[in-house]
């Protein structure tokens, strides 16, 4: 039996125990567990769903501080950041649990029978959303608890009526191990049917590749980088009935520095700026990647804080010994492109567990005739780029990729000019911020976590915030059927939220 062991992020040290990898036939065995429970879970009351993500939070709570010490010692990330995150993971459940019983997310809509009308009747039409089916959710490297195995995915497809399919992180199988456990206590507590939440681990592709691929997989909720995501989407393409793959894969999260803004805070923008960089070792799918001002007095006062708050900051161990590979490669590309200069290194980092944090300087010309400098390197280093004016500004923004965020940093002087960006933005990316920095997602009713591709497989839907319950989701129209056959939200006198032609009933 192959066993899988945790390494510590800060010392490359291996961490006991290890756990058995899963194989093929586990994969198919939770798979065919998560079908049959399939129909029984999505009958269950809204209640009874609800009190199931209400159950796996409190379960979450309940491993108490071991599991802030195993997902600390796997990912190198500080105690403070992981308790933190288990308080948005445990948030997020309940939110979802609210939203269940809220009741809106069934989207019903009712146009009565209209018999005598003309030329034609009208028939009696009803309309509710049903859950797609299983659903396979990949684990992240960055979050180990909020977009992992009880992450906003698994809250969401729960949520919906889909039984769940994790497959755990490699990198933190402890952590894993442990919130899987939590999860299946839940499961039982609530009487729910064993197949309602499967996992399976391993560091290899086959094991993804066969998740996706089982028949009984109707969705995929994956959060990684755009390889990983684009396999999974060819994967699920060719099977003999394609499935969606709902995949956030890479951004740069562009910040356009304004003028005003600019002359009026530039020291106070750099030191922010350097702040959220390099936050999480700059492990953030939002850590602001591309920066974009116009050339001026206040530019330079951003450039001087920007590289003296840069130049105190001591690096932090990264989540993997991969991941810290490819950000050293990829900030020595930037270093070696012909009119790209290294504006300011972090203190250097050991090259073992961290790297030093980098902000790089170029001009608009040469990022146009080379737009591969605007790749995501995944880490704490940024470039900047200098613009004569708005107009290369917005050449910049209209050829960029889709993003998660697009930020303006800007004063009351700036609205005017602003205003232009605003349209280029919205067709960039899934969220605008004003005076802020991307970095930090709220978990709410109004938020937007995608964009459009590459930042996510599809830009119509999010993986943070409520409205994430309609990745796995699908309306049916029940044609003339007779209250007996009708679901019973859908029957004259139930009292769930719906519209009645077209108006609020």
């Amino acid at each position: 039996m192959d066993v899988l062991y945790g390494v510590a992020a800060a010392t490359g040290e291996r961490l006991e125990p290890g756990y058995p990898v899963s194989t093929a036939a586990d994969v198919a065995h939770a798979c065919i567990a998560a079908e049959a429970a399939f129909d029984p879970y999505r009958a269950r009351a809204a209640d009874e769903r609800a009190a199931l993500l209400d159950a796996v939070a409190e379960e979450i709570l309940a491993l108490g501080e071991a599991l802030i010490d195993r997902a600390a010692a796997e990912t190198g990330l500080p105690v403070a950041r992981l308790t933190g995150e288990r308080g948005r993971t445990v948030g997020q459940l309940r939110l979802f649990a609210q939203v269940v019983r809220d009741g809106h997310w069934r989207g019903l809509r009712i146009d009565p029978a209209q018999p005598d009308r003309q030329p034609l009747p009208r028939p009696d039409l009803r309309q509710r959303r049903v859950p797609l089916g299983p659903v396979a959710v990949f684990g992240a490297s960055n979050f180990p608890l909020a977009f992992s195995t009880a992450g906003g995915d698994t809250a969401a497809a729960l949520a919906a009526g889909c039984p769940v399919v994790v497959k755990g992180h490699p990198a933190h199988p402890g952590t894993d191990a442990l919130v899987a456990d939590a999860i299946r206590r839940a499961v039982e507590r609530c009487g729910m049917p064993a197949g309602v939440f499967g996992h399976v681990r391993g560091a290899g592709n086959e094991l993804g590749a066969a998740l996706v691929r089982h028949p009984a997989i109707a969705a995929v909720g994956f959060t990684g980088s755009r390889a990983g995501g684009l396999a999974l989407m060819r994967l699920a393409q060719q099977r003999p009935v394609p499935i969606p793959v709902y995949a956030e894969m890479s951004s740069i999260n562009p910040v356009v520095l304004m003028p005003c803004a600019l002359a009026h805070r530039g020291a106070e923008l750099g030191r922010a700026f350097v702040a959220s960089l390099t936050m999480g070792a700059g492990q953030f799918c939002t850590n602001p990647g591309l920066l974009l001002a116009i050339e001026g007095d206040g530019l330079a006062a951003f450039e001087a804080a920007a590289a003296e708050a840069l130049r105190t900051h001591a690096p932090q161990p990264m989540l993997t010994d991969g991941i810290r590979r490819a950000y050293a490669e990829g900030t020595a590309r930037l270093a070696g492109r012909e009119g790209v200069v290294e504006l300011a290194a972090g203190i250097a980092g050991d090259g073992v567990a961290s790297e030093e944090a980098r902000l790089f300087v170029t001009d608009a010309a040469t990022l146009r005739d080379a737009p591969e400098l605007a790749e995501e390197v995944f880490g704490a280093s940024s470039l900047l780029v200098r613009c004569r004016d708005l107009d290369e500004v917005i050449a910049i923004l209209a050829a960029a990729e889709g993003q998660l965020t697009a930020t303006i940093q800007l004063d009351a002087g700036d609205e005017a000019q602003a205003a232009r960006l605003v349209p280029v933005l919205e067709r960039k990316a899934g969220r605008l911020l004003v005076n802020g920095w991307p970095t930090g997602v709220e978990v709410a009713h109004a938020m937007v976590h995608g964009g459009p591709f590459p930042a996510t497989s599809d830009g119509r839907s999010t993986s943070v915030g409520t409205l994430a319950i309609d990745r796995f989701l699908r309306p049916v129209c029940y044609q003339d059927l007779p209250a007996a056959l009708l679901p019973p939200e859908l029957r004259d006198g139930a009292t769930e939220p719906r519209m009645v032609d077209g108006r609020p009933a």
